[in-house]
């Protein structure tokens, strides 16, 4: 690789030999003497701070190479490097610029400022292309950011072009030049498969989510739940906690901001609070689906930053506690995301022994609730090159992340990938206009996968960065004829009926259920434990909590299980519900509200996940938790008395349903008498069709109405 003096040094030699190339001398301005000498000392005191900014900039450009074997991918990678020089250099150039715009070195170095301080600014653009016009001899560095420019402003044969000719530059000492070369040549795939995305763009509508959230300072990094009814973000306003501000750049410190929706719209967000903000750095780092458990970035400038996790308990967080060194080592953690069973933790680390610069990895939570060891998520989904912002969606195999490696435009792009038969599959770029060639990280998406959430600095915000909502509007929809006939017919007259093309849904296959659990007679919210099973395996998948001041809870629910739901509390009769979701079942949301009834004479619950053969009174396998929830309820309680009664649909005879439903109570009662429970205490009752809950002139209410319930007759 050049090194900066040499490079500088030809430059300001060569830059002499063109005609078009207007030198600050007296004989080019013989009538503007006085102003030569203004220019000339602005020049000079531009040239000065430049070259002291170029400086710092190589050394950063140098130390990354070093450290990764190649060129910085992102801006980001090495934003404000020289920028103090820079912008002390800026108006001196651009005074001597007023006096003489047809100088190569001149234009070159505010082209080389402009970019390193706004790479989207046509100003980059339009002092290199003038550079280059004037001295097609400048440095390597100058076409590179001239490509790169264009590049980042979506004009991509241009930018292709002065690759080239950067390339072909480079290649003159191809050994020395290998790094620069290479990252010309990712850069140019990078072109092409931009001008692909942009030619075949997303169909989707961008929306700032408002003052309510977005304020003239930086907003970024936002985690929503499920079900969009919570979004938690970092920010940089004056506001934050200590009042510090960052040196580097002057903007505030960051701190987690929170807001919830009150009908359609986010209620004004508002700060965490200093339980989990500090007067350093504290940024969101992740959010669990039913918004109940939130991950925090800490900066540490011993090991490059850390996660820590907060609970939030009634409507108060605890104070982040430090994730162990499974997931924090001496390196650099930031994003984390939790699987919908909270049994999972993917999150983002530099640590040595990765696939390249920062990977995405896993730990499992073992038997006693410890994150166990860190595994690297592989080679289908890290590269050489920097991941980020990894996001598992709650279908429990969707993820979503950035990564500057892979078939990106730019910098980091959002890359989509799904884990089916024990493999994930290839990354798939979220393609144009969610992406751009710039960096787009931080990317999260809703239940319904309808709605995304990102931030962008894009123009017309309320401030630097702004937190935006997609919604995917989905392939467009081509009228077709109706038939033959209106065809022929539109010879006459024109044809008015069209039906739209059926598209097949591709959203994420799951359902969330989410309420309120109550007391049945009080009506007050309870915190009660959600016992999340899967019947076909009689494995209990989760256990969650609703919350202690609101009720509140929010479970996701990925299809291809059985789920059985139970609702429990101490003094309390259990509730039990029944999901059996096909994987082919497409996205819903249940609403449901569970009202809890204390354990009373006459109390009755239906016990949902008991299931029989068909048209049998033999107890299937899938039963053997709801039936140890009654063993163990009973076993609590040892002097309560309980009937078993069952109930049949309307189809079949009278008599028959009796019967059946008679033999089905006494099935339950048979094996709860068989696990140790006295039979004294048990009644088996058959109701046959009699006490119907429901319709029977439908499937789903004839499936309400085939149902064991028991009922408490003494206490």
């Amino acid at each position: 690789m050049n090194t900066f003096k040499t490079i500088l040094a030809l430059f300001f030699i060569s830059t002499s030999v063109l005609a078009q190339n207007v030198e600050f001398e007296k004989a080019n301005f013989p009538d503007r003497k006085d102003q030569l000498k203004e220019a000339r000392k602005a020049l000079d005191e531009g040239k000065d701070a430049f070259v002291l900014g170029r400086k710092e900039y190589q050394f950063i450009l140098d130390e990354y190479v070093n450290a990764h074997g190649y060129y910085p991918v992102s801006r980001n990678d090495y934003r404000h490097a020289g920028d103090i020089y820079f912008k002390q250099a800026k108006p001196f150039l651009e005074k001597a610029q007023e006096f003489n715009p047809n100088n190569a070195d001149l234009n070159y170095m505010l082209g080389f400022i402009s970019f390193n301080l706004n790479a989207q600014s046509p100003e980059a653009i339009k002092y290199l292309e003038k550079a280059y016009s004037l001295n097609p001899q400048i440095p390597e560095d100058g076409i590179y950011l001239l490509g790169w420019a264009c590049q980042i402003n979506l004009k991509w044969d241009d930018a292709i072009k002065y690759y080239q000719a950067a390339m072909s530059r480079y290649s003159a000492n191809a050994k020395a030049n290998a790094v620069p070369m290479a990252d010309v040549t990712k850069k140019i795939q990078e072109c092409k498969t931009g001008k692909l995305l942009v030619a075949n763009p997303q169909r989707i509508f961008v929306e700032n989510l408002g003052p309510e959230i977005n304020t003239i300072y930086p907003e970024y990094s936002a985690f929503i739940t499920a079900d969009e009814s919570m979004i938690a973000f970092t920010a940089c306003r004056n506001t934050t906690t200590g009042g510090k501000s960052d040196g580097e750049n002057g903007g505030y410190f960051e701190d987690l901001y929170i807001s919830g929706k009150k009908g359609r719209k986010w209620a004004p967000a508002q700060n965490f609070g200093p339980v989990v903000n500090s007067e350093d750095h504290d940024a969101t780092a992740g959010l669990s689906s039913d918004g109940t458990i939130l991950f925090v970035y800490k900066f540490k400038e011993k090991d490059g930053g850390d996660i820590y996790v907060s609970y939030l308990n009634g409507n108060v967080w605890t104070k982040p506690e430090h994730l162990n060194k499974n997931i924090n080592s001496k390196a650099h953690e930031s994003s984390v995301s939790l699987s919908y069973d909270g049994k999972r933790l993917y999150f983002v680390s530099d640590r040595e022994g990765g696939l390249g610069d920062r990977d995405i990895y896993y730990s499992d939570k073992d038997a006693k609730g410890e994150w166990g060891p860190a595994v690297n998520a592989g080679p289908v989904l890290n590269t050489k090159y920097a991941e980020e912002g990894v996001f598992i969606h709650p279908d429990g195999k969707t993820i979503y992340f950035s990564s500057k490696g892979h078939n990106t435009m730019g910098g980091y792009d959002i890359f989509k990938s799904v884990f089916e038969n024990g493999a994930w599959s290839e990354p798939e770029n979220l393609g144009y206009p969610i992406n751009g060639p710039d960096d787009d990280v931080f990317f999260v998406i809703n239940g319904s996968g309808h709605h995304g959430y990102f931030a962008s600095a894009k123009q017309g915000g309320y401030g630097d960065k702004d937190i935006y909502k997609i919604t995917f509007l989905g392939p467009e929809k081509a009228p077709l004829l109706m038939n033959e006939d209106n065809l022929l017919a539109s010879v006459t007259a024109p044809v008015s009926e069209f039906k739209a093309e059926k598209i097949e849904s591709s959203g994420p296959k799951m359902t969330i259920l989410k309420g309120v659990v109550s007391d049945e007679q009080t009506k007050q919210p309870l915190e009660a434990s959600i016992e999340l099973v899967d019947n076909t395996k009689n494995e209990v998948i989760a256990v969650f909590k609703s919350n202690s001041t609101t009720g509140k809870y929010l479970v996701s629910l990925p299809s291809g299980k059985n789920y059985g739901i139970a609702v429990k509390k101490e003094g309390y009769l259990f509730h039990s519900e029944n999901f059996d979701l096909p994987a082919s079942a497409n996205f819903q949301e249940v609403e449901k509200n569970i009202e809890l009834k204390k354990i009373d004479i006459g109390k009755t619950i239906t016990l949902r996940n008991i299931f029989f053969d068909f048209d049998k009174a033999t107890i299937r396998p899938e039963s053997a938790n709801e039936l140890d929830r009654l063993i163990k309820l009973l076993s609590e309680n040892p002097t309560i008395k309980i009937e078993l009664g069952s109930h049949t649909d309307s189809k079949g005879s009278d008599d028959y349903n009796q019967k059946l439903s008679q033999s089905r109570s006494q099935s339950v009662v048979t094996y709860l008498i068989g696990k140790g429970i006295a039979g004294d205490r048990l009644v088996a009752k058959g109701y046959g069709e009699t006490v119907p809950v429901a319709s029977n002139d439908t499937d789903e209410g004839r499936q309400m109405n085939r149902r064991t319930d028991f009922k408490i007759l003494s206490k």
